[in-house]
C-alpha cells in the first residue's frame, strides 16, 4: 500500500497470540501484537530477545491464562521499554471475536483501538476496518 512504511507487523489471538509473542524475537517482524496469548507466562525470557515493540493484550478473566500467569506477565513486562500490556479487568478469552460467547463490544474497541495505533506506528496508516 503507497502509505506503508515498508514494514511488516504480527497479530495473533490465542496460540496466534503466543505465536506473535514469539516473533518479537524470532522473526524480523516490526511489530508483534498478542491478544490473550496462551502460554506466554513460561516464555518471558524471550523478552530480552525482542527485536520490535510488542503489545500483549491480556483477559482478566481467561482461564486459560489465569490471574498468576497473568501477574508473571505484568511483573515482567508491564514497565519494560518496547512492551505494552493490557488488561482487559472484565473480558473473557476470545473476549475480541465477534458474535462469540465471550465477546466483548467495549475490550474489543479499545483492544482495537490499541493495536491499529500501535501498527500505524510501526508500518504506517492502518485501516479502520483491519
Amino acid at each position: 500500500m503507497p502509505e506503508s512504511t515498508g514494514e511488516a507487523g504480527v497479530v495473533g489471538y490465542c496460540l496466534g497470540g503466543k505465536l506473535a509473542y514469539l516473533s518479537a524475537s524470532r522473526t524480523d517482524a516490526d511489530v508483534a501484537v498478542a491478544y490473550y496469548g496462551v502460554g506466554i507466562e513460561g516464555l518471558l525470557d524471550d523478552a530480552n530477545l525482542a527485536q520490535c515493540d510488542v503489545v500483549l493484550h491480556i483477559a482478566g478473566k481467561d482461564q486459560y491464562c489465569p490471574p498468576e500467569a497473568q501477574q508473571q506477565i505484568i511483573h515482567a513486562l508491564g514497565d519494560r521499554s518496547g512492551f505494552e500490556v493490557f488488561v482487559y479487568e472484565d473480558a473473557d478469552h476470545a473476549f475480541a471475536r465477534p458474535h462469540g460467547e465471550h465477546y466483548n463490544e467495549a475490550a474489543a474497541s479499545l483492544a482495537k483501538h490499541r493495536t491499529l495505533a500501535a501498527l500505524s506506528r510501526t508500518i504506517g496508516q492502518t485501516s479502520a476496518s483491519a
